[in-house]
């Protein structure tokens, strides 16, 4: 008996998962292609396929469904890095060519880049947002400094401001070339995160000079 309780309510979970996600899915398929504003609720759980009482039990408001968009990317993007920061067995050499590879995808989709437009406007105009919006916000900047941190400490040097400030330029520069954004041509945020990091290393000091080879090639 217990055992197919169980059962139930992991189907009634998995359901209600399955619904939040195909809200997520519709309310950034039309914010992209309406905008926020032109967006109600009713449109998204229409065009969902559900209730606005299906909305409601999994969102308080369209701003909720907001945040979340800019927390999972968040937290897709902060799991990337930490994922290339936390092996022992990558050589400095590998751990550049991953953080090469990673950047190479950023802000290539166009979606996304529409949604940062949509959450800033929407910062700019509502104080409440703008609370939540700076939490989630201020909770990446220090996720990625600790990866700022990380990455300086396995290479041997001293980061020439604190990782934190370092992160918080670093998503300066990315959310700033996706605002930029109007056109298809090939998007240069990723080589330019590149550009300015390696610039910083060249210019950190080493912590032990008298660290392996490989790890001072690296930054050459």
């Amino acid at each position: 008996m217990s055992q197919k309780t169980a059962r139930k309510r992991l189907t009634r979970e998995e359901s209600q998962a399955q619904t939040r996600e195909r809200l997520i899915e519709t309310a950034q398929h039309l914010f992209v292609l309406h905008g926020y504003g032109a967006t109600s609720i009713r449109d998204i759980a229409d065009k969902a396929g559900y209730s606005q009482g299906a909305f409601y039990s999994n969102f308080s408001s369209k701003e909720d469904v907001l945040l979340e968009f800019l927390r999972q990317h968040m937290e897709a993007e902060a799991t990337q890095l930490s994922n290339v920061m936390d092996s022992d067995e990558r050589t400095p050499e590998q751990m550049l060519a991953e953080l090469e590879a990673w950047a190479s995808t950023l802000n290539h989709d166009a979606d996304w880049c529409m949604l940062s437009i949509e959450l800033q406007l929407h910062a700019n105009r509502s104080q409440t947002f703008a609370i939540e919006y700076q939490k989630v916000w201020d909770e990446h900047r220090s996720e990625i400094g600790s990866v700022v941190s990380k990455l300086f400490a396995k290479l041997g040097r001293t980061p020439p401001a604190e990782p934190d400030e370092l992160a918080a330029a670093f998503m300066a520069l990315t959310h700033g070339l996706a605002l930029q954004r109007v056109t298809t041509r090939p998007d240069p945020s990723g080589r330019l995160i590149m550009v300015f990091l390696h610039g910083l290393i060249a210019s950190a000091g080493f912590v032990d000079k008298a660290l392996p080879m490989d790890v001072k090639a690296a930054h050459k």
